[in-house]
């Protein structure tokens, strides 16, 4: 399709997670940065709640997922959800792609979630230039892709999984939804949703990762013997690591309204390095037994905490919990986890290890008590512990639970013990390898730079 302006234009199309919108976004803002127009396009229900910065440099457009009125929540499962928003997206997409033509805004690519590779038949109808974006690790990325080639079979056997340039995995060590295969929790439209990100990634332009190379440099170089693969993190505001970007001082977007206020003014008030912050991202809802277990190892530390917990989560509190710990934790429903992470007060971070706290928490040098929930967390909780040095990874029982003393005993390793000091070391490292990729020159901003050349040559 002719773009009449001659000026790029490229569409980012996220998962409508808060975890997927943000590395996408901030990706969409480097490219701004850059001379390109960009446009998020989200689900039309998830437009009408989204808190948007007012001098957010990034259009928004709206597609179906076929649950424009009553949410995604209505869908009855992820599975229902996903095959939804596949039939309502590509017609809508297809909609948006034609209405955009028509108002001289014609679009030059489309930066597809991996979880939407419908996408890029989208894309291919109209001649877009087409990227893959993945919001997990080349790492989780290449376990998907050995399931999908049928190179990695379900359920798994044998004691050990050894794949290209990876470390020896225990089976627990893959995403859960993958060791669990043939077990009575069983979801096989879950596990073909993960592993089809590599069904047609073949026909893509570029694969783009929100990793950076010093991260996964061997899985890199090996993913890139068979694709165009460009790592772009970490994506975090530009304030926060290289300042090039004068404007770009939060996510801009939020899906939740984080209680900023009361955090920080809190936080203010504690010594430096005394603070755990406990956050399992905006999924996870641990079982009773579970959150009893952290809420009496939190307790049990002697550290100060700010813990965030939905509604929800919060009814599974052991009773009176609240009142108990006033003068030790602050508990609230969301926070702004980049001002929280930068606050000299924290010490430690308590996380699910979904992928992109894990940058942030590296980013900022702070290092990490991981404890897995679901999909790609097992692996990500691997890599933070045994292979980053950047946290302690803590297991669960027979019953599926951490145990207040595993987690009591990790906390104290990290807030005043010797291996704390190690992966203090560990984390300080990782936190100039990040900011080196994304400064001028670096690794992501030489992938970014060469994106946009190619971009210019498609318009």
């Amino acid at each position: 399709m002719e773009n009449k302006d001659c000026n790029p234009h490229v569409l980012i199309l996220p998962n409508t997670r808060q975890s997927h919108i943000t590395p996408m976004l901030q990706f969409g803002k480097r490219l701004v940065s850059k001379g390109i127009k960009v446009t998020l396009v989200t689900s039309v229900y998830l437009s009408k709640s989204m808190h948007v910065d007012p001098e957010c440099s990034i259009a928004i457009e709206t597609i179906s997922d076929g649950f424009d009125e009553i949410g995604p929540q209505n869908a009855g499962s992820t599975e229902a959800y996903f095959s939804s928003f596949r039939i309502n997206g590509s017609r809508t997409l297809a909609d948006l792609i034609e209405k955009l033509a028509v108002n001289d805004q014609s679009a030059t690519a489309i930066v597809y979630d991996g979880l939407f590779p419908w996408a890029l038949d989208v894309a291919k109808q109209y001649g877009l230039f087409k990227a893959a974006f993945f919001n997990q690790s080349c790492a989780v990325n290449s376990i998907y892709y050995h399931v999908n080639r049928g190179l990695l079979t379900l359920p798994f056997t044998g004691s050990h999984i050894s794949l290209p340039e990876l470390p020896l995995l225990l089976p627990f060590e893959t995403p859960l939804i993958l060791y669990i295969y043939g077990k009575d929790k069983t979801r096989p439209g879950l596990v073909e949703l993960l592993t089809d990100q590599y069904s047609n990634v073949d026909e893509a332009d570029w694969l783009i990762f929100n990793t950076f190379y010093k991260l996964e440099e061997k899985i890199v170089d090996w993913m890139s013997k068979l694709w165009k693969v460009a790592t772009v993190g970490p994506t975090l505001p530009s304030m926060y690591l290289d300042k090039r970007l004068e404007n770009d001082k939060d996510y801009s977007i939020n899906i939740f309204e984080p209680k900023t206020g009361a955090c920080m003014n809190w936080l203010n008030g504690k010594p430096i390095g005394s603070v755990v912050y406990v956050a399992f991202g905006s999924v996870a809802n641990p079982v009773p037994e579970q959150m009893e277990e952290l809420a009496w190892g939190l307790k049990g530390i002697n550290c100060y905490f700010l813990w965030v917990m939905s509604d929800s989560m919060k009814t599974k509190l052991p009773n009176k919990f609240v009142e108990e710990i006033a003068d030790q934790g602050l508990i609230v429903s969301w926070c702004p986890q980049l001002e929280v992470l930068a606050h000299e007060s924290i010490g430690c971070f308590v996380s699910h290890c979904g992928l992109h706290s894990v940058m942030e928490a590296m980013s900022f040098g702070v290092p990490m008590v991981g404890m897995p929930q679901w999909v790609d967390q097992q692996t990500n909780g691997k890599f933070v512990d045994d292979v980053w040095g950047s946290g302690i990874r803590v297991l669960q029982d027979e019953k599926g639970i951490v145990g207040r003393n595993v987690l009591e005993k990790a906390i104290k390793e990290i807030m005043e013990g010797d291996k704390g000091k190690v992966i203090k070391k560990n984390v300080m490292k990782w936190k100039e390898l990040a900011k080196e990729a994304v400064d001028e020159g670096g690794s992501s901003d030489i992938n970014i730079n060469e994106f946009v050349a190619k971009l210019l040559c498609c318009s």
